[in-house]
């Protein structure tokens, strides 16, 4: 009798061994995809299985519905395949802050969202966003790069230095209306003493 008692223990651990070997094994392999990154990049492919674990989780609570499950996991998908592609190009390990809409979504960037059809690659769109692509993962997803501060900073001073013309008549430079070398205050008026 002792015999028969220890056989579904022993089945029972082998079955436990294996099913925690396949997942060291998964991992690893899953680390491997992600040891051709640097430290930014495995981060960030982090932060999107983080959230991938979220929705999944959130879903089998029965917290959301299947279309919004969905919906994240193919944004959280093109999230994923526009940052390995960037970093993939620049050789470089600097994601930047990126953004995943879908067309009825644009309204949350953009004060009045502009329309797809007219959306070029590496367009600046409303001073703030570089277009990037249009992906399809379940539904087309527009992805946007928010510009860093820094970028931000040179598209205004490119766009100030843009905004001097010259003038019609003299061929002299105008800023903003007013000739080059006039002052910009007007002069004092003399009050008597």
């Amino acid at each position: 009798m002792p015999g028969l008692i220890s056989l579904p223990r022993l089945l029972l651990s082998l079955s436990i061994l294996s099913l925690l070997s396949g997942a060291a094994i998964a991992q690893r392999s899953s680390g491997d995809a992600d040891s051709d990154f640097g430290p930014v990049m495995r981060a960030y492919l982090g932060y999107l299985n983080n959230e991938q674990e979220v929705v999944d989780d959130r879903a089998s609570r029965r917290e959301i519905t299947a279309v919004y499950y969905r919906r994240n996991l193919g944004r959280i998908r093109a999230l994923r395949q526009m940052a390995t592609q960037l970093v993939r190009q620049s050789g470089n390990d600097y994601v930047p802050e990126l953004e995943a809409v879908t067309l009825d979504e644009l309204g949350t960037l953009f004060e009045k969202p502009p329309k797809p059809s007219t959306f070029r690659a590496n367009e600046i769109v409303a001073s703030k966003f570089r277009f990037l692509a249009a992906v399809h993962s379940g539904e087309v997803f527009y992805l946007f790069a928010r510009l860093d501060p820094y970028e931000q900073a040179e598209l205004i001073q490119r766009q100030r230095k843009d905004s001097v013309t010259f003038s019609a008549g003299s061929g002299t430079r105008m800023a903003n209306g007013q000739r080059v070398g006039e002052t910009a205050t007007r002069p004092r008026r003399a009050a008597p003493r």
